[in-house]
């Protein structure tokens, strides 16, 4: 049996890249993520192309998330626990499209969960919520030196407050039979 079967996975955008999957990857219930370039309009891009060509990527988080230790919906809530929800194209000091906040999924069924999140979240902001919420269209791997880059980097750059990692880690989706 694949280490992947019966999970579901999740993209999701959070500006930079290296911290949000940090901050995922610690959760109870995400068993694994990795970091890449999502629903651009080139194929196989580098970071350089991101950053200066015009892609049109966001990076991305991709998350395989075992469903029986954890729902999608509180994913999303600890993902927006971490970024500016209302900020357009810009996550702590970053900016530029490719710091983008979105959640591109792969499976349709996800589509009403991620809507209903959206609109439970839009009540406490009074500005719009700018999350983009698309099918996936295209994920593209990031270098390896992108995956995993702040346990290899422990003092690199993240728009996360450590404290957030250390409350991820002690996050229980208590809604989840057998928990």
């Amino acid at each position: 049996m694949n280490q992947t079967d019966n999970l579901k996975e999740i993209y999701l955008a959070g500006g930079c890249f290296w911290g949000t999957e940090k901050y995922l990857s610690n959760i109870n219930g995400i068993i694994r993520t990795d970091v890449g370039y999502a629903n651009g309009n080139t194929e196989n891009p580098s970071y350089e192309e991101v950053c200066h060509k015009n892609t049109g990527h966001a990076e991305t988080v991709r998350v395989f998330y075992n469903p029986n230790l954890i729902r999608l919906e509180f994913i999303l809530t600890l993902y927006y626990d971490v970024i500016d929800p209302t900020s357009v194209n810009r996550q702590g000091g970053d900016s530029g499209t490719q710091y983008r906040t979105g959640i591109y999924y792969v499976d349709a069924l996800d589509l009403e969960i991620i809507q209903k999140s959206i609109s439970e979240l839009q009540t406490k902001y009074e500005k719009p919520i700018a999350i983009e919420i698309l099918p996936l269209k295209n994920y593209y791997i990031a270098e390896e030196y992108h995956q995993k880059y702040l346990d290899k980097n422990p003092t690199g750059y993240c728009h996360i407050r450590k404290e957030k990692f250390e409350q991820a880690k002690q996050a229980k989706d208590l809604a989840v039979d057998g928990l």
